[in-house]
């Protein structure tokens, strides 16, 4: 048995958990196979296995669909009106017991994501809507904010203070690849936020340029403030 293999198969014995996820997907891909990948960007990171049943059965992906579900999860993934914000996941195409599997590995992101407008969290039982959670949703925005400096929001500074022709450039980019592009059509403040350059502090209440934002946009001389006041 080749290692790879191996390697599927002893992730499909311990089966579903915290950080790993089974998708039948035999001919379609499940709908809310972008919910867990959601969770996973906000909580530790995981393991999808598409062609997998929930009772760790390897029922394979069907050659026909293979490319389709493949495209589809790429564009879906990078997709904005889907998920915000968007993000790049690779997939694997793995055979296991002479069956073709897809196997996803999505890693713990920086920023809190959305999928359809909603935020997901992971926990052994699956995947949990807390949208409607205040105080999770808050714990969540501490936690990435505690482990990723990026996200720490500058009140101060104003998206005014930023450099209007980047974040142009920015625009330009997303607009020549998909003209469509929900960004190509927001305004500064509202494309930051749709990036997460812009977010609400959960302590403090208050909203301003993350760290990530000021790396991005901030002119010289800002950059050089706030390099003085930054926490050592």
């Amino acid at each position: 048995m080749e290692t790879n293999e191996k390697l599927i198969l002893d992730l499909i014995r311990k089966g579903e958990g915290l950080n790993i996820e089974f998708k039948a997907c035999r001919e379609h891909l499940n709908r809310d196979v972008y919910e867990t990948v959601c969770a996973f960007l906000n909580r530790h990171g995981g393991t999808i296995l598409l062609g997998v049943q929930d009772s760790g059965e390897v029922a394979g992906i069907t050659q026909e669909a293979l490319a389709r579900i493949r495209k589809d999860f790429v564009t879906a993934v990078n997709n904005p009106q889907k998920l915000i914000p968007p993000t790049y996941l690779s997939i694997d195409e793995v055979t296991v017991e002479g069956k073709t599997l897809l196997r996803i590995y999505v890693p713990e992101s920086s920023q809190v994501h959305r999928c359809n407008g909603r935020i997901y969290d992971r926990n052994e039982d699956g995947d949990l809507d807390i949208t409607d959670h205040t105080a999770q949703v808050a714990s969540l925005y501490q936690r990435k904010q505690a482990t990723y400096s990026e996200n720490r929001v500058y009140p101060y500074i104003r998206v005014e203070d930023l450099r209007c022709d980047l974040i142009e450039k920015c625009r330009r980019i997303v607009r020549s690849d998909n003209r469509e592009h929900p960004w190509a059509d927001m305004d500064d403040l509202r494309l930051l936020q749709s990036a997460q350059l812009y977010q609400t502090d959960p302590l403090t209440r208050e909203s301003g340029v993350t760290l990530a934002g000021i790396l991005l946009f901030a002119p010289d001389q800002l950059l050089l403030t706030v390099r003085r006041t930054a926490p050592t």
